[in-house]
């Protein structure tokens, strides 16, 4: 009885491991290259959490209406190696990111820049993940 609860054991660890990469995803499974976003508003929440970090920007409409917007980024470690942390951008910054439509219509964005007040831009995205290329980048290069 004790080797059956062992392979048990042993299978149910090797499924909570794939865990984890079956929440990745490509930008084409999700967001549309088809769709760019262009959202300003105030920097709500920041969070750098696997696989993917997210950006939370309220944007207040020509009516008023305040439309609370979550962005994904690249992951953590992306982000940190560019300089990137949860206290680069103070909360109730007011800021601009560009980006695309998630598919579903809903108020998800995959970020591809996120710009200061001061003019200063950062770059959110990560490579590899079948998001658009971005000319304007490769082109200062």
């Amino acid at each position: 009885m004790s080797s059956k609860l062992a392979v048990v054991l042993g299978i149910a660890g090797l499924i909570g491991a794939a865990a984890p990469a079956w929440a990745h995803h490509a930008f084409a499974a999700e967001f549309d290259a088809k769709t760019p976003i262009h959202l300003e508003g105030t920097l709500t929440k920041v969070e750098l959490i696997n696989p993917h970090s997210w950006i939370h920007v309220d944007v207040t409409g020509p009516d008023g209406k305040v439309t609370s917007w979550m962005v994904e980024a690249g992951s953590p470690n992306v982000l940190l190696r560019r300089g990137f942390n949860k206290n680069t951008i103070p909360i109730g910054t007011k800021v601009i990111v560009d980006g695309y439509q998630s598919k579903d219509g809903s108020n998800r964005a995959n970020g591809r820049d996120i710009t200061l007040p001061d003019g200063q831009k950062l770059f959110l995205g990560s490579q590899g993940t079948g998001a658009p290329y971005d000319e304007k980048k490769d082109d200062k290069k």
